[in-house]
C-alpha cells in the first residue's frame, strides 16, 4: 500500500467518524415525538390509578396455576 493511499485512507476515516459524531448529537438532542399526544393532554397519575394498573395488568387470574408451567393446547 503506498503512503499516499494510506494518508487519503486515514483522513477518509477521520471524516466520516466526525460526521457520525455530529450526526448523533444533533440527533440525540432533539427529542422524539409522539403521535398524538400533546404536553397539555399528560396528566400527573396517581397512586390509586397505578395500583389499579398493576393488579389489572400484573396479577393476572388467581385461579390459574402459571408456576409449574402452562402448555398451549395444539390447533390440529
Amino acid at each position: 500500500m503506498s503512503p499516499r493511499l494510506a494518508v487519503i485512507l486515514v483522513l477518509a476515516g477521520i471524516v466520516a467518524f466526525a460526521a457520525g459524531i455530529v450526526t448523533w448529537n444533533v440527533v440525540q438532542s432533539r427529542p422524539a415525538p409522539v403521535s398524538g399526544s400533546g404536553a397539555a393532554a399528560t396528566r400527573p397519575v396517581s397512586e390509586s390509578e397505578r395500583r389499579e394498573h398493576r393488579e389489572k395488568f400484573f396479577s393476572g387470574d388467581p385461579d390459574r396455576d402459571i408456576r409449574s408451567g402452562q402448555e398451549m393446547k395444539p390447533r390440529w
